[in-house]
């Protein structure tokens, strides 16, 4: 793998640490800026809504630029939005920056993942895009928790600085190693990128993305109290089991990545429908056992298992779109961002309604059979077509081969019936 790609995995890393640390951080914020901590809470919808929108609209922004002019762009404003947002004073440019950020994040991802699919032979297309992805599954296991500790020890501004110093190597080293080629003269036109939408397999794989994600979300983001409450875990035990999702998630990206190339259909499917037994197993009261071991090894296995899916898909999406390659990463980054924000969204209902904590666990177990089950339907439909494409261009060459050999045949029935008259004579 060229080593650019980890270059970029460091950047990655400390966006990924940008998005989730708030989760660590509202209530210094809260009280450092005088507002309630609902209200603080909104930075993360903030940065939601600005990954969601930001991805596809960034994208083709970008398209103007080349690569290495888009990357720098993109993440230079991040670091810089990050040094202003350590500076702010009020909770309003707060909301700005963190809204901007996003903005620069999603773009910065965007032509990242299109970037990474070009370095590479299309067969290793699924293992460029899992070094990527890693860097976000390494902010859940370490970068958050840092940023939890920067905030406790010298407040909530510190772990802004930590991300922009984080962000300032990686700046630096595209500025070195990416090449400066390929310019607005030789990019295609934002029409003809977004005519990928008129591919039905594209839209059903992002779909499928979302719906897997969202799967994803939507019990991690309450995972504290399913492990204490559901799970009848000690309080102690949380930061285990966060660790454990996150070692999970990190390990499942890596795995797919050297094997989805070659079985995107075993990952897709077989991980899969492991995933959605995952989320039964875990959903329901039978699986509160005495031993805390069978719990834990299902909350590893379920990171592992939702990032592995969930990385295929982007891969797959990628492959879908090849011939928009920005465009479509973009569209598959605002895709899992929307199940990244439906899916809590959707854990809560149940939460807020007074139904057991339980309930994120059906509804990770209901949108993952979605979102396999559609990605396992889209596959199989494009393998279909592959195969019938392949008989349609196989079917001259097997009329050519019929011919020549009645042609054979009547040549060699004329020319026997020529020796035997030759014979009578």
């Amino acid at each position: 793998m060229p080593h650019v790609l980890y270059l970029l995995g460091l950047a990655v890393f400390a966006q990924g640490t940008s998005e989730f640390m708030l989760s660590g951080l509202v209530a210094g914020i809260a009280i450092d800026l005088d507002v309630s901590v609902a209200t603080a809470g909104l930075l993360t919808s903030a940065f939601a809504a600005g990954m969601i929108v930001g991805a596809p609209t960034m994208a083709t922004l970008s398209l103007r630029w080349s690569r290495r002019k888009a990357l720098l762009g993109f993440l230079g404003t991040f670091l810089v939005v990050h040094v202003g947002g350590a500076l702010s004073t009020d909770f309003a440019v707060l909301v700005a920056t963190r809204v901007i950020g996003a903005l620069a994040n999603a773009g910065f991802l965007a032509v990242a993942l299109a970037s990474a699919a070009a370095m590479v032979a299309p067969e290793s297309r699924a293992r460029a895009t899992s070094i990527l992805l890693s860097g976000t599954t390494l902010a859940c296991v370490v970068g958050v928790p840092a940023g939890a500790v920067l905030g406790q020890l010298w407040g909530w501004r510190a772990a802004f600085w930590a991300v922009a110093a984080l962000s300032a190597p990686a700046l630096v080293a595209i500025m070195r190693t990416v090449p400066d080629g390929g310019g607005a003269e030789a990019k295609p036109s934002a029409r003809s990128e977004w005519s990928v939408l008129r591919d039905p397999k594209l839209l059903l794989t992002l779909l499928a993305g979302a719906l897997v994600n969202g799967a994803t979300f939507a019990s991690f983001t309450f995972l504290g109290p399913i492990a204490t409450e559901a799970l009848d875990l000690p309080t102690t035990w949380v930061p285990v089991v966060l660790a454990l999702f996150g070692l999970g998630a990190f390990a499942g990206v890596t795995v797919a990545g050297r094997t989805a190339d070659a079985w995107p259909g075993r990952v897709l499917v077989g991980g899969g429908a492991a995933l959605v037994a995952g989320w039964v197993f875990l959903a329901f009261p039978a699986t509160t056992m005495s031993s805390p071991v069978p719990a834990l090894t299902a909350v590893f296995l379920q990171g592992a298992l939702s990032f592995a899916v969930g990385a295929t898909l982007i891969a797959r999406a990628l492959a879908v779109a090849e011939r928009a390659p920005t465009v479509g990463s973009g569209l598959a980054t605002a895709a899992f961002n929307v199940g990244a924000a439906v899916g809590p969204w959707l854990g809560g209902i149940g939460l807020a309604g007074g139904s057991a904590v339980r309930a994120p666990l059906f509804v990770s177990t209901l949108l993952a059979l979605a979102g396999v089950a559609l990605a396992a339907w889209t596959l199989h439909r494009t393998r279909s077509a592959q195969m019938g494409a392949a008989r349609l261009r196989q079917a001259p060459d097997d009329q050519e081969r019929d011919d020549r050999r009645r042609g054979d045949v009547a040549e060699e029935r004329h020319g026997q019936a020529g020796r035997r008259q030759r014979r009578d004579q």
